[in-house]
């Protein structure tokens, strides 16, 4: 009989399933839903939201398909892991009904809320705590609704991540994780719990909070009405849950101190891991506990995360002529132009306010402009050079913090697909760059065969993790791509002394 593990990495844009067979470590059935991305809804500018609901219909197509594809029998699905978009807030009642629609990553409302939580409780005591301000992050969010909405505020039984959510709804339990708690905030790192501080601060009742189970653990089983909706076998063990960016670095084998992983789906992100708590003073990188974090053995993960990065390039498809230009054709085209685009510069934050920015809405820009000289060939080149040189900018950033950044691991994925976008990221960071055959989705299936069991180790788990191809920077090309990266700093240093 087969040793199946079931991955779901529930995102912003769509809900993955992968299958992995634990005994060859390869994914033998995967599918995202839906076929186009899900909606963020807006009703205010920088808001964004998202109908827990429509996670988990997703969720449940995508096991239905693997399971069906896969011809899964009964007994051989053996554990399931969730991985889930970072920093949302799900509300819900005693019940477990959701009470409003969830505040996701991306929703810029709460960062005055954040400041002034940060100002309450002081510098001395947010960084070197909760290695962190309190920013724009969960707990941000959820101070904002007990200010706006108190009709909503006075039903809440729980709050939860996303992925809590969706572990909510298939084992019928209420829990969260400790990198979870550190990822919304809400973890003091030097008392190695719950920040009691930040909750007097923003007035948030404790018993509002789940109980933290570790991120390789068993944590509930599905139950009879989940497996009925789902078409899942019930009894099976949900055993591995992180947010997405400790996922990916997880997926990629990224759990020592000095490694690192990248991601350029609809946000770009660096996250790399080290054994004492970092932070930066300007809190424009984040740092959270990683999911191998124990007492005993320290973990965290710090990361840079630029939120307009393959929203950027899916904006500029639509423009360029939606289906009647594929990624491939702009990467060539984008790989036609001279580097640093012939002085075109785009600056890429037209997804919320980014951290790296100090939460200021700096916006999406195009800059240099010269309609006698410039065509799509330069827009597309500046589009990819801009969202790399926003990497690069926190890519210095964290080298500034201590980090040892030398070699980087992604999934070949997203736009590491793009030639231009490698080549550019290598030689503007100057490092080696790893491509590798996995996902999230997958990470969470190997998280959940460390987390019940299956696996035996860490060597075990990523038997099946296939090295693709590894990219080095040349020298020759030091020189043009930093004078690009120069011409972007400048070009955003001027934009932000301009007032916005």
């Amino acid at each position: 009989m087969r040793k199946l593990l079931l991955g779901l990495d529930i995102g912003s844009s769509s809900v993955k399933a992968s299958l992995l067979d634990a005994e060859t470590g390869k994914s033998i059935a995967s599918k995202a839903f839906p076929e186009e991305e899900m909606p963020i809804n807006s009703p205010e500018t920088g808001w964004a939201e998202q109908d827990p609901e429509m996670w988990w219909k997703y969720v449940k197509q995508t096991i239905a398909f693997v399971q069906q594809k896969a011809d899964v029998k009964k007994g051989e699905l053996k554990a399931i892991g969730i991985a889930y978009q970072m920093h949302g807030l799900v509300c819900v009642d005693k019940d477990q009904k959701v009470l409003r629609p969830s505040i996701i990553w991306c929703d810029s409302r709460a960062v005055g809320i954040g400041d002034k939580a940060f100002k309450g409780l002081g510098a001395e005591y947010c960084l070197p705590h909760l290695l962190n301000s309190p920013g724009n992050f969960t707990a941000s969010k959820l101070r904002w609704v007990m200010e706006n909405e108190p009709h909503t505020a006075a039903k809440i039984h729980k709050i939860m991540l996303p992925g809590d959510y969706i572990a909510m709804k298939l084992s019928g339990e209420i829990l969260t994780s400790e990198t979870g708690l550190s990822e919304g905030i809400f973890w003091d790192f030097q008392e190695n719990g719950l920040s009691k501080k930040l909750l007097k601060q923003m007035e948030i009742p404790k018993e509002w909070i789940p109980e933290a189970v570790p991120s390789f653990s068993v944590q509930g089983k599905v139950t009879n009405a989940a497996a009925n909706e789902t078409g899942l076998e019930a009894g099976v063990p949900i055993s591995y849950r992180a947010g997405d960016q400790p996922n990916n670095a997880f997926s990629l084998q990224v759990l020592k101190p000095g490694e690192l992983a990248t991601t350029a789906g609809t946000s770009g992100t660096v996250y790399g891991v080290c054994d004492t708590p970092l932070y930066d003073p300007q809190s424009r990188v984040n740092t959270f506990v990683h999911v191998n974090h124990s007492k005993k053995k320290p973990s965290y993960g710090v990361l840079l995360c630029v939120n307009g990065t393959g929203i950027l390039n899916s904006w500029l498809k639509k423009v360029m002529g939606g289906n009647r230009i594929s990624y491939e054709e702009m990467n060539s085209l984008g790989g036609s132009a001279m580097i640093g685009s012939e002085g075109l510069v785009f600056i890429p934050f037209g997804n919320g306010v980014e951290r790296i920015m100090q939460n200021k809405p700096v916006g999406a820009h195009l800059l240099g402009l010269d309609l006698l000289k410039h065509d799509k060939r330069h827009v597309v080149r500046a589009a990819q050079e801009g969202i790399v040189s926003a990497l690069t900018y926190g890519f210095r950033i964290m080298k500034d913090m201590g980090m040892n950044l030398q070699t980087v691991k992604a999934g070949h994925a997203n736009m590491f697909l793009s030639p231009l976008f490698r080549k550019t990221f290598v030689h503007m960071n100057r490092v080696n760059l790893e491509l590798y055959d996995t996902d999230g989705a997958q990470g969470a299936a190997r998280g959940a065969g460390i987390g019940s069991g299956v696996f035996g180790s860490e060597e075990e788990a990523f038997k099946g993790l296939q090295l693709l191809e590894t990219l080095e920077p040349n020298r020759n090309f030091y020189e043009p791509y930093e004078e690009a990266y120069s011409n972007w700093e400048t070009k955003l240093n001027q934009l932000i002394n301009s007032g916005l």
